[in-house]
């Protein structure tokens, strides 16, 4: 936006061969890069009936972002012509050199000459359109110019051209001296590269009003869409403190910069351009011209309401809620209901840090459907849904709820909040233990177009939403043995959210688990505990809870359980209820590997109370497969057998490769022990139908790799098949259980004491 002060800083000068002409309110200039632009419109005007019509559309298509964007060296603009219209090109290339080797006279004519573009009754331009208002701006600011300045111009295009000229003649060499091959891929980097490249960008001098406008809203429409695509902190940055050095009133551009820094988790620099934005706007008296005194207040309320939802951000949740209670209070005077639905959404968000309660936000919901606010109301009903998620509700009624939410979506093309909505459904089903449902939500919003058009042609799917949904896809892929496929997304996520992006930590998460897992699964303990320091730095409950489970797999028995009492006690203030149970079950194991197997019945039993009030239906099968076993070990196997088939078909259905592997060892095992009881001929079908249960089970742990497993399987394998007289059989599975015996030592661990 214009600045009251323009005067200040737009008069007319010269600052780096630029020369300024913002004479009686011009709010452009000319330079170098904007004449060969006028010399490309000029003899695209005399060419235009010997244009094709692609070349001509072609060109169409390129005039818009030169015109909008930032000065660039004229061999990036010949060769974006070139691919347009490679005669063209050369037109203007011969047109600029006979302009910079010629007179001043020469460059007089020229705009001269361009007036003519308007006369006649079907004039090459119309005095309204994009390029018209273009000729018109430029034409006013020369004719402004005075002859020193016209003169300083003339010198700017004859160094701009000369520069042009020395950098050809050393491509020239370098083609000399590298591959052809070569070279062209360095040309198809430059391109990939061109648009953002911090040293054309300092070198193009100041941005018009204009220029600086479109650069502003491609940055920040790239830093909400695909971040990947914009300027690099650093050199964003940098390029900003050139705008802010050439009009420190340009409010906008400090609202860009309070971007940047939240990119890299700099509160110092956020917060203070996230203030200057807001006294900026004061200080322009923009809204205030529209609104009379109500404009400066607007500014103050949001001003402290952005300003809580930083400190929010950062977890300076006391800073928050005092700049949360300034903007209500400024809210109520003003009678803003508007900013008192966001205030009481943020109040939500704060106080739900202290105690769980729903009813700020059920207020919050009701009242911002009643005042037409339907993006702030979906936001409230999924982020209802996400806390009765976490306190156990059924999932067709949180799904019914965010039917509705859908509902408000479609309505109004909120394809961003569609996004969310389909994201948090993967991560609802993930958390019931539904992989089949979870993995349908994440492919119905990757092969999902967005609805909302973006600049550039990005798509808007570089977002937090499509963050979450590769990464849950990345787990399921790993949790069925298809660990390439998961590298492969894992790769993607990489390159579509680099390590310096703010949802990178999503994908570093859940890939230092998927390692952990794999060496878990292969006996590499070593390898598991290194990946305990990564996975702590990204989530320290996570971290402590794989510290307990090397420890427990090395047998340090007494530490693991020192960890997991004390990460007991801070997911049971903290509430998070699944890695409680997860808890629970690591501690019951360690109960039965110390032959403490009646301890561990009542914590088997509280962790099935839980996994069934809240709903987590895989965690409730997995605690029943581990009671089974309590009773396997307890000399029950029967009534194991019988409570197994509880439990066997979720986690068949929608469970990973190794506890299905485990599952079906825990059969075989039940089965075996049941058939001491039986005569003779019945033992014998026992035991192959548990022959046949261990052929499924070692499938599943070779799937996944999971050699100290395999190494159990076919111990129990080899001693039933020598039960069964099977003598070929049985020295097949000893051989195979020698050579895993030799890589995978055994810890001296009874077989019996271990169910995973």
């Amino acid at each position: 936006m214009a600045s009251v002060h323009e005067s200040l800083y737009f008069n007319p000068m010269m600052t780096n061969g630029v020369v300024h002409a913002n004479v009686f309110g011009i709010k452009d200039w000319v330079t170098p890069y904007k004449m060969a632009l006028l010399v490309l419109l000029s003899e695209l005007g005399r060419s235009g009936s010997q244009l094709g019509l692609l070349e001509r559309r072609r060109l169409n298509r390129l005039l818009l972002p030169l015109l909008q964007g930032p000065d660039m060296p004229l061999s990036r603009l010949r060769k974006a012509i070139e691919e347009s219209c490679p005669h063209l090109a050369s037109s203007v290339h011969i047109r600029l050199k006979l302009m910079a080797e010629g007179e001043l006279k020469d460059m007089e004519q020229f705009f001269d000459d361009l007036s003519d573009s308007f006369s006649g009754t079907e004039p090459e331009v119309h005095k309204t359109s994009v390029v018209g208002l273009f000729l018109r701006h430029m034409i006013l600011a020369y004719n402004k110019l005075s002859f020193s300045q016209v003169y300083k111009l003339y010198t700017a295009l004859q160094q701009y051209f000369q520069n042009d000229e020395k950098k050809s003649g050393i491509d020239e060499n370098d083609m000399e001296l590298t591959n052809t091959e070569e070279q062209e891929g360095k040309m198809e980097k430059e391109e990939l590269d061109a648009p953002l490249r911090e040293e054309e960008i300092s070198c193009s001098g100041p941005l018009s009003q204009k220029q600086a406008e479109y650069f502003l809203s491609q940055q920040a429409s790239l830093l909400k869409n695909d971040e990947t695509k914009a300027l690099t902190p650093a050199s964003l940055q940098k390029e900003l403190n050139n705008l802010l050095k050439f009009n420190p009133d340009f409010a906008e551009a400090h609202y860009l910069s309070y971007l940047n820094s939240l990119r890299v988790q700099d509160v110092f620099s956020s917060t203070h351009s996230l203030l200057h934005y807001f006294d900026r706007l004061i200080l322009t008296g923009a809204e205030s011209k529209s609104n009379g005194d109500e404009g400066y207040g607007r500014s103050l309320r949001y001003a402290a309401l952005n300003l809580a939802a930083l400190h929010c951000r950062f977890g300076h949740y006391q800073q928050a809620e005092l700049a949360l209670q300034e903007a209500i209070r400024i809210a109520q005077e003003s009678n803003d209901h508007v900013c008192l639905q966001h205030c009481l959404s943020w109040l939500y968000i704060l106080e739900q840090k202290i105690f769980d309660s729903c009813v700020l936000l059920e207020h919050s919901v009701n009242k911002s459907l009643h005042f037409g606010l339907p993006y702030l109301a979906s936001l409230g009903i999924q982020s209802l849904v996400q806390r009765r998620a976490f306190a156990g509700k059924a999932a067709n009624k949180l799904m019914d709820a965010l039917k509705d939410s859908d509902l408000l979506h479609w309505k109004h093309s909120l394809s961003e909040l569609i996004d969310i909505s389909i994201a948090q459904k993967t991560a609802i089903w993930r958390l019931y233990g539904r992989s089949t449902m979870a993995l349908q939500q994440a492919q119905t919003l990757l092969s999902m177009n967005s609805l909302e058009a973006v600049n550039v042609g990005v798509q808007q799917n570089n977002t937090e939403s499509f963050a979450v949904v590769l990464c849950h896809l990345a787990e399921l892929h790993a949790e069925q043995g298809y660990f390439a496929a998961a590298s492969e997304i894992l790769k993607h996520l990489k390159e579509r959210f680099p390590p310096n992006s703010q949802h990178a930590q999503l994908w570093m998460l859940f890939d230092q688990k998927i390692q952990f897992e794999r060496a878990m699964n292969d006996g590499r303990y070593h390898i598991a505990d290194s990946l305990v320091a990564g996975i702590t730095a990204l989530s320290s409950i996570e971290g402590v809870y794989r510290k307990a489970i090397v420890l427990k797999a090395q047998n340090q028995m007494s530490e693991a359980h020192k960890l997991l009492q004390k990460l007991l006690i801070h997911c049971q203030k903290i509430k998070n209820t699944e890695m409680v149970i997860s808890v629970l079950l690591s501690i019951a194991e360690l109960y039965w590997r110390s032959s403490c197997h009646t301890i561990a019945l009542p914590v088997l039993l509280q962790a099935l109370a839980l996994s069934r009030e809240y709903s987590l239906q895989y965690l409730a099968s997995e605690t029943v497969l581990n009671l089974a076993f309590s009773q396997l070990i307890l000399g029950i196997p029967e009534q194991a057998l019988n409570i197994l088939h509880m439990a066997i078909e979720p986690v068949l259905a929608h469970g990973a490769v190794l506890d299905k592997g485990c599952a079906m060892f825990l059969v075989a095992k039940c089965q075996v022990a049941s058939a001491a009881s039986y005569a003779q001929q019945k033992k014998i079908e026992a035991l192959e139908s548990a022959i046949l249960n261990l052929n499924e089970a070692k499938t599943y742990f070779a799937k996944v790799d999971c050699k100290e497993q395999l190494r159990d399987v076919l111990y129990f394998q080899a001693r039933l098949f020598h039960t069964l007289g099977k003598t070929q059989e049985r020295n097949k599975c000893a051989m195979l259980f020698r050579q895993l015996h030799q890589e995978l030592p055994a810890h001296g661990v009874p077989l019996i004491n271990a169910f995973k």
